[in-house]
């Protein structure tokens, strides 16, 4: 029987995770660091996951990236924040928006991360503790969460 990790485990694993998907150049937060940027200016959070992974859940307030896109005119003065399960594709979809003279941000641990801050999810039916994650390499979530793939 394989012994439960405690979340101070988990969130370390989350870290070094992130450590090897940052991208040169593209700036990241943390999850505190987002709650304060968001106490003083308005945020655009972008979800880079899959319709699938989104259906499960997504941080509210978040639109997808495609939704982004169709309406990138509109954001091309607001602060972007993006975000997937941990950080690589968000960090990518951030990279091309900074080379494009947008200022933006990857959310550090992304998904995962915020559930260890105790983020509130949602999906179409209103509040949810369900996060996707992509097996049991990444079933990282916070106790009170529950991860699916």
């Amino acid at each position: 029987m394989v012994a439960e990790r405690t979340d101070e485990q988990k969130f370390r694993e989350i870290e070094k995770m992130s450590g090897k998907v940052s991208l040169p150049g593209v700036p990241e937060l943390t999850v505190a660091e987002l709650r304060q940027l968001q106490s003083q200016q308005e945020i655009v959070l972008v979800d880079v996951r899959t319709p699938d992974e989104q259906v499960v859940s997504m941080i509210p307030g978040a639109i997808t990236a495609s939704e982004f896109e169709d309406n990138r005119r509109s954001y091309q003065d607001a602060t972007v924040v993006t975000y997937c399960t941990i950080g690589g594709r968000s960090g990518r979809f951030a990279k091309g928006l900074v080379d494009a003279g947008v200022k933006a941000f990857n959310l550090r641990g992304a998904i995962l991360a915020w559930t260890h801050a105790g983020g509130e999810l949602v999906d179409t039916e209103g509040p949810t503790r369900r996060v996707h994650v992509h097996g049991r390499k990444f079933d990282l979530t916070a106790d009170g969460y529950e991860s699916v793939w």
